[in-house]
């Protein structure tokens, strides 16, 4: 029996054993660790039901401890003391005082204490001190238990590992440490394989990998490495600080290994995200584990990882397993497949577990919230919130108030939010910062800033993470104003932002596109040194490619140290934004070759690149990558597509793919309306419209915008000002400034200028500069100068540093032969120091995009071209072609202005491409103007003396040339 008080003090020292152990349940949402350090139960010494060579009245009082009667226990010993050998009443004092500790008894046990104390045969006995120091310990006051241990006028080796374990229980990781020290330097005593494991605890609780080598280091010299309970420890705490290499070198070098050496490796590779090794561990340990049959702790911690990853099949095998083994009504597993179904999607097969379930917690409770929260299921949540109490007396935790807040993400559920609100003021749970701070942010989530400040000013203490919740909610729900005011009174208190304070300021810089701003943030956050933190990153390129300084972020970009997909998307998306095109899809290339792999974001920035540059090729390849990477039934992907093929000149193709969609949101269906518009194809705009409202989808404004641009293209005047006039009064849509620019431009066209400029006078919104700008257009096209000179000097007021509007003005001028005027308004360019955009047409051969400017001779084929238009010239003069020297702007002569229209750029890019690809081919080229008269003529008769269909897209529609006639019927 000399060994007693130290298994008994170890028996409370650790977790419960793993086989046949019930377990301590952690919330939340429940333990995944699963590792006891425990010797096995054949090692301990079990303090109740003794063999018979006690009385029966000893029989009595450890069968009251048994039953948790401690005071009757307490009682019969004082009243029967007497009737008790010595060696019986240090027994069945030390049977109640490890029963206190058990029920957590505390003031039982502090008379206990005094009765030990005030008697000279109890007080110096080593047993019951030892019980003394453990008990104290169990009931969490681990001071008690130390002044105990202090009194001690000797102490051997169990009561320093009582002390050290009731240290590590309490999680006192630095004072178990600060014993063991004392241990080694203070005494001649020498640690065993009880004091090592508790002392690795500690380090692993500290996550101080280096003092656990240096523990390691003593438990090598001392040959105690190869001790089943040391190496365990060991292998837990090398996990736990994430230095899985060596974890598992320490489990490899094991000469036995356990059951709780495999359930403290696949923790250590849980723990780590090491998923795939998680997975191998488990099932080497069931195929070589030399009879190795899981456990409850096994599963417990395999199934988070199939809940953390979404693998819901290997999560359904863990449960079969479970089923097997007989462990599936164990409440931690249970609770565990509550939580891996929900988080894997599978509400129905979570509310059968836990309506079949024997015994609920708290931790099942919340895992049910906490999945139907996540699944947006706002009823489901809140009845689940409100029955907990009533079915189970199951009393909720922050945990329950926490799980239930995701449910409340829309305005909608701002009432629902208020419930939770009151629930939690009514368990008093609004003082705890994790749920004031949820609040803060749900409220603002969903649109109620007064309320998310009522809670914020209503906390007593306000950390950085409170503020951050407030600053977050401002930045990222409608006020980034308001955000940089409260980070200034944050920093202004001498509370230190930390790296979520800098991204949320950096999201309201972001979204006020404030480089000034944003330039100080990240000025903050060189000399914090926060640059490497991916997050900042990310945020910081964010603001750089939203205030359109594409280089900068392209800078920041190559210096980050890691790139994740979200860095690449950034970086591609801004590139395709900022029209960049180009770029972006030669950064597509470097990610590909750095085996990044892409998802929806990505694809749908590169579609857009594709689209920006009218590149087929580059676009059909992206839809085959799409199909391959089973990403073509994204919403957003599919939509991308639509608008790819439309863009490139391929609105048949665009059509037909709209048509395979499985699912057509108002999203598909306004991008294929848009579509035909921006090919003059009104007819089968309006066609598509009235479908979309006949499938009971609710037309948007964006979808009035496709339908009016439509109808403006294709010359539908009557049609166009219908629906007009349907956006408000049948819709409920309040048109915008973009509605109006879409009509006065549809009239304008249509030579109906009154109208347009009646239209602008009357209209309820102030006239912005688009609007503007397609009344000047329209009347430079008409030859109209008097409305014209009024659209321009407002044009002008608005955008007095934009070259285009004294383009347009010039040449309404040149027109009408008025060349003073024309030199005027050049000279105040020049002045300005502003410069005409030259054209600029591309073509894509062969999947490289060739560019090509006015007159331009700098290509290696440039001679091969201007022979090949020559050649082409002669033919289509000898059909009836005369250059329209009329549309040359400029003061020359005859021959000259018939010259400058030779070197117009889509006429050199229209021959690049008949002379790059072979018969049959359609020839598609951009533009970067409007198209002029002149080229859209040439452009007909070449289609007809080549027998190709040319494609040319300007900044305004489609023209698609076959036979000698366009598709626009020369209406553009």
């Amino acid at each position: 029996m000399a060994l007693a008080p130290a298994m008994l003090c170890f028996q409370n020292s650790f977790n419960p054993p793993i086989n046949g152990g019930k377990y301590r349940n952690i919330n939340p949402p429940f333990p995944i660790s699963g590792v006891s350090l425990s010797p096995p139960k054949s090692q301990w010494v079990t303090p109740t039901r003794l063999p018979q060579l006690h009385s029966p009245l000893f029989q009595h009082i450890n069968t009251l401890c048994d039953d948790g009667k401690l005071n009757e226990a307490l009682m019969l010993l004082r009243r029967d003391s007497h009737n008790f050998s010595l060696k019986e009443l240090v027994d069945a004092i030390g049977s109640i005082l490890q029963a206190c500790g058990r029920k957590k008894e505390l003031e039982i046990g502090r008379q206990v204490h005094e009765m030990v104390s005030s008697s000279t045969q109890f007080s110096h006995n080593v047993i019951l001190n030892t019980r003394l120091v453990t008990m104290y310990s169990t009931c969490n006051v681990p001071s008690e238990a130390r002044q105990v241990f202090e009194n001690l006028e000797d102490r051997n080796l169990y009561q320093w590992n009582a002390l050290i374990s009731g240290y590590a229980r309490n999680e006192m990781w630095g004072d178990a440490l600060s014993v063991f020290c004392k241990l080694l330097l203070e005494t001649d005593l020498k640690p065993d394989n009880f004091t090592l494991p508790c002392v690795i605890k500690a380090c692993a609780g500290l996550s101080s990998v280096e003092v656990g080598r240096g523990v390691h280091g003593v438990a090598v010299r001392m040959g105690l490495a190869a001790d089943a309970f040391v190496g365990n420890a060991l292998i837990a705490m090398y996990g736990k600080c994430g230095f899985v290499e060596e974890a598992t070198r320490v489990f490899e070098t094991m000469s036995e290994r356990n059951l709780v050496s495999w359930n403290a490796l696949i923790c250590g590779f849980s723990e780590t995200g090491l998923a795939e090794e998680c997975f191998n561990a488990f099932r080497e340990m069931i195929m070589v584990g030399k009879g190795m049959i899981p456990d409850v702790a096994s599963i417990v911690t395999i199934l988070p990882v199939c809940a953390g990853r979404g693998e819901l099949e290997i999560g359904r095998v863990v449960h079969g397993l479970a089923l097997k083994l007989g462990l599936n009504q164990e409440l931690t597993v249970t609770n565990a497949l509550i939580d891996m179904y929900s988080k894997c999607g599978m509400m129905s097969e979570a509310h059968c577990l836990f309506e079949k379930a024997l015994q609920k917690n708290v931790v099942s409770w919340n895992s049910m919230i906490g999945g139907c929260s996540r699944e947006g299921d706002v009823c489901g949540t809140f009845d689940l919130v409100r029955k907990m109490p009533m079915e189970d007396e199951m009393k909720a935790n922050t945990i329950t108030v926490l799980n239930a807040l995701p449910a409340c993400l829309e305005q909608s559920e701002l009432q629902s939010l208020k419930e939770l609100h009151a629930y939690a003021i009514r368990h008093g749970f609004q003082l705890d910062e994790l749920v004031a701070n949820g609040l803060i942010a749900a409220y603002a989530k969903c649109g109620s800033l007064r309320s998310a400040d009522y809670v914020f000013y209503g906390s007593e203490t306000k950390t950085v993470s409170a503020w951050n919740a407030l600053i977050g909610g401002y930045a990222q729900n409608g006020d980034p104003n308001k955000a940089l005011d409260l980070f200034l009174q944050m920093t202004s208190c001498g509370i230190e932002p930390d790296w979520f304070s800098i991204g949320s300021i950096l999201l309201a810089s972001t979204h006020l596109k404030s480089l000034r701003d944003g330039k100080a943030i990240h000025g903050f956050v060189l000399r914090f040194g926060l640059e490497s933190d991916s997050f900042i990153g990310i945020s910081l390129l964010s603001l750089y490619v939203q205030c359109g300084k594409v280089v900068e972020a392209r800078v920041l970009f190559s210096r980050m140290e890691e790139r994740n997909i979200v860095s690449w998307n950034a970086m591609i998306s801004g590139y395709s934004q900022n029209g960049f095109s180009n770029e972006a899809l030669n950064l597509f290339r470097q990610m590909q070759q750095e085996g990044v792999q892409p998802y929806e974001i990505t694809i749908i920035a590169v579609l857009t690149a594709c689209a920006q540059l009218s590149a087929l090729r580059l676009g059909k390849e992206m839809h085959c990558f799409a199909l391959k990477a089973n990403l073509i039934d994204d919403a957003f992907v599919g939509s991308s597509l639509i608008d790819m093929y439309a863009k490139c000149g391929c609105i048949d193709q665009s059509h037909i793919f709209f048509n395979r969609l499985r699912e057509k949101d108002a999203v598909s269906w306004t991008v294929m309306i848009a579509g035909y518009g921006i090919h003059g194809c009104g007819g089968e705009a309006i066609e598509l419209f009235e479908n979309m409202k006949q499938a009971g989808l609710k037309p948007d404004g964006f979808t009035f915008i496709g339908v009016l641009m439509a109808c403006s293209h294709a010359g539908l005047v009557e049609e166009g000002l219908k629906y007009f006039d349907e956006i408000w009064r049948e819709h409920e849509v309040k048109p915008k400034l973009e509605h109006y620019a879409c009509v006065v431009d549809m009239l304008g066209r249509a030579g109906r200028l009154s109208d347009a400029a009646k239209l602008i006078e009357e209209m309820p919104l102030e006239p912005d500069a688009g609007i503007w700008g397609a009344l000047l257009g329209a009347c430079r096209i008409h030859g109209k100068v008097d409305i014209g000179e009024k659209a321009a000097s407002k044009l002008l007021e608005l955008e007095p540093h934009k070259a285009e509007n004294y383009v347009l003005l010039s040449n309404l001028f040149a027109c009408s032969g008025r060349w003073d005027d024309v030199r005027r308004t050049r000279e105040r360019m020049k002045e300005m120091g502003l410069r005409k955009d030259a054209g600029r047409s591309w073509i894509e051969i062969s999947g490289r995009v060739y560019q090509f400017l006015v007159g331009e001779n700098t290509l290696p084929e440039s001679e091969q071209i201007w022979g090949m238009w020559n050649v082409l010239e002669e033919k289509i003069r000898g059909m009836g072609y005369i250059p329209d020297t009329g549309l040359v702007l400029h003061e020359l002569e005859e021959e000259e202005k018939v010259e400058v229209l030779r070197g117009h750029s889509e006429k050199l890019a229209i021959t690049f491409g008949l002379l790059k690809t072979g018969k049959g081919t359609t020839v598609r080229v951009c533009k970067n103007l409007r198209m002029c008269g002149d080229c859209h003529n040439a452009a007909k008769l070449v289609s007809k003396a080549t027998e190709r269909e040319i494609v040319v897209r300007d900044n305004k529609r489609f023209h698609h040339f076959r036979d000698g006639l366009c598709s626009c019927g020369d209406y553009w």
